[in-house]
């Protein structure tokens, strides 16, 4: 019992620092950056790292505390034959391209900065962050969804 609420409180608080970083980069730093509202790169090559070290711990720290809870909550059957099973993998899913998305958004940026622009990389990469705040919001709608049950509510 005790196990299951940590997983799940661990799970949930990873799961909304890495949606809302995404989140604030997507809508704030990266069209201020487009804007020319930074006088160097520096800034966004540290907002980018911090971010992608954000991404990957999340994503680590999701697939444990969730496959922790998959584990003890679904079986293979269950899983696979109930709609609860399904938002399960369809979040499994989502994880894998989040996490994509800000890896390859990350890349390219530090591509672009690395030829000290920031303007057109920023802008560049402006609609794969936007893709990705998407999926972050759609994990944890779905999230919300296994998390209440959705399929007794209906």
């Amino acid at each position: 019992m005790v196990d299951t609420f940590l997983a799940q409180t661990i799970h949930l608080v990873f799961a909304a620092i890495w949606a809302g970083s995404v989140f604030y980069v997507t809508f704030v730093i990266l069209p201020l950056a487009r804007d020319g509202a930074f006088n160097t790169t520096k800034p966004l090559e540290v907002i980018s790292g911090k971010l992608t070290t954000i991404s990957r711990v999340s994503a680590l720290v999701l697939l444990a505390s969730g496959g922790h809870l998959a584990g003890t909550r679904y079986t293979s059957e269950s899983l696979f034959n109930t709609t609860n099973g399904h938002l399960v993998l369809g979040m499994v899913a989502l994880w894998a391209v989040l996490a994509g998305l800000i890896e390859i958004g990350g890349k390219q940026l530090e591509a672009g900065l690395n030829g000290k622009k920031l303007r057109e990389p920023a802008s560049d990469v402006l609609s794969l962050y936007r893709a990705a705040s998407v999926v972050a919001i759609a994990l944890l709608v779905v999230g919300g969804m296994i998390t209440t049950n959705v399929t007794r509510l209906v």
